[in-house]
């Protein structure tokens, strides 16, 4: 239906009233057959397949390469058939066809993500490894719905399967036997997939076995990887006489595409502070002009970007000018693990600096840093020379790249999140950026500047 919409918007909007003329009758069979040719490009290019569907930019990275492929066939067919293929209708429609595809695929994600976040038509998946593992995966799928996983039970080792059964499980689910059990469970729960965790027990040939009493039931089998937050872009499997190698690449932290991503940050910024400055001077005469007034409209803060160097950030000011120092009577009060000092009801900030923190309008000003090149529009929170003072080796890998604007803790619950979780969320940006996540996180960020979760 896309396809159709898009081949004939296309055909409308470059022929016009010409559309029904005879010399068009190829464009009017094109069109026709544009939509078919969509379906069989993506499909070719894997994007109706389960595993790339519904979570991840790979559905999306996809889609478009499909879109790229498909012109480029378009190109050579007209050549080869001296066919004269008008440019303006393939402008318009296969970037509209594009880009509908990706949209509809983005609002049938969010439907179905708000249908999981409900506990809806999740895949019931058991969790077979060690009891530490198991607990720890537990917690994740359940934190993070989206990705469709629901644990209905767990098959431990023999003696921990035992001793849990014997204690209150905790943060475990359901104990429903041993690693030998693993058939017997999936078809009293009517599990449809199976997740082993990394434990020597299953591995090699007892993985084989295990594969084969699973397909007579066609339930799936996800084995999870010792690999802490490495996208599947990075990893490549390169078998070994018979022997799966998970060669794992570098992160991008330098080269052409790090170039395009510094020019695209400061473009888009200058042209929204361009398109923003109505609403910079409305908020700026809000900030002046308060009740609360008394102190200057932007707040400045050194703050430690890219490589440890020291840089001033600008937000709108939101607090009474003698925040900092009421900030020790308040410590007692923070309401976040780790380095990040945040309380719901802060007193310090003033009535205007509640609205504009709660749809995150003070850090409009941040367009600045990123147009001077002190930050990029996605990346990790700009931390304070403090809390980097007390960064542990692994987390200072944070700093390898610019702070962002906005970025995957931001779309991901912001202050709501444990400092843990916030610090894993930079490392995995890190380790993982590319410009499709940059492009989808801007995105998210939309929408969860709507929401105002965890803005405070």
């Amino acid at each position: 239906m896309v396809g159709l919409v898009s081949a004939v918007a296309a055909l409308g909007l470059r022929f016009g009233a010409q559309t029904t003329e005879p010399y068009n009758r190829g464009h009017l069979w094109l069109t026709i057959a544009l939509p078919f040719a969509w379906l069989i490009v993506l499909a070719l290019n894997r994007t109706y397949e389960t595993r790339y569907l519904f979570v991840g930019n790979d559905e999306y990275a996809r889609v478009v390469r499909s879109g790229l492929a498909l012109t480029t066939t378009l190109a050579i067919v007209a050549v080869a058939f001296d066919f004269r293929l008008a440019r303006g209708y393939v402008i318009i429609a296969m970037p509209l066809m594009v880009f509908a595809t990706v949209v509809v695929r983005y609002l049938v994600r969010q439907r179905l993500h708000r249908s999981w976040a409900g506990g809806d038509r999740l895949h019931r998946v058991i969790l077979v490894g060690h009891e530490h593992a198991v607990g720890e995966m537990t917690k994740r799928l359940r934190r993070e719905r989206y990705h469709g996983l629901g644990v209905v039970g767990a098959c431990l080792p023999y003696e921990q399967a035992h001793s849990a059964l014997r204690r209150v499980p905790g943060s475990l689910p359901p104990i429903l036997g041993a690693f030998e059990d693993v058939a017997t469970a999936v078809g009293r729960t009517g599990a449809d997939t199976v997740v082993v965790l990394s434990c020597p027990e299953i591995a090699g040939a007892a993985l084989r076995r295990l594969a084969w009493q699973l397909e007579r039931d066609d339930v799936d089998l996800i084995v999870a990887s010792n690999l802490v937050d490495v996208a599947g872009d990075r990893t490549t499997i390169r078998p070994v006489d018979g022997l799966p190698m998970l060669h794992v690449e570098h992160p991008r932290l330098k080269g052409g595409r790090r170039l395009v991503k510094g020019a695209f940050d400061r473009v888009s910024a200058l042209l929204l502070l361009i398109l923003a400055t109505p609403l910079l001077l409305v908020i700026a005469l809000l900030v002046r002009f308060a009740p609360s007034a008394g102190g200057p409209v932007i707040f400045r803060q050194e703050r430690v970007g890219r490589n440890g160097r020291l840089f001033v950030i600008y937000k709108f000011r939101t607090m009474y000018v003698d925040a900092e120092d009421r900030l020790a009577e308040l410590l007692h009060r923070n309401e976040h693990d780790g380095g990040l000092f945040k309380i719901r009801d802060d007193p310090r900030v003033t009535p205007v600096g509640h609205w504009l923190r709660r749809f995150s309008l003070d850090e409009i000003p941040q367009l600045v840093n990123v147009v001077k090149g002190d930050m990029s529009l996605v990346g990790p929170r700009p931390p304070l020379a403090r809390e980097v003072a007390n960064y542990p080796p692994d987390m200072r890998r944070r700093l390898v790249v610019k702070p962002g604007l906005t970025g995957l803790w931001q779309v991901s619950g912001r202050s709501d999140l444990s400092w843990e979780e916030s610090i894993r969320l930079d490392l995995s940006y890190v380790e993982n950026w590319s410009l499709t996540m940059d492009l989808t996180i801007l995105l998210r960020t939309l929408g969860a500047v709507v929401r105002s979760s965890g803005a405070y």
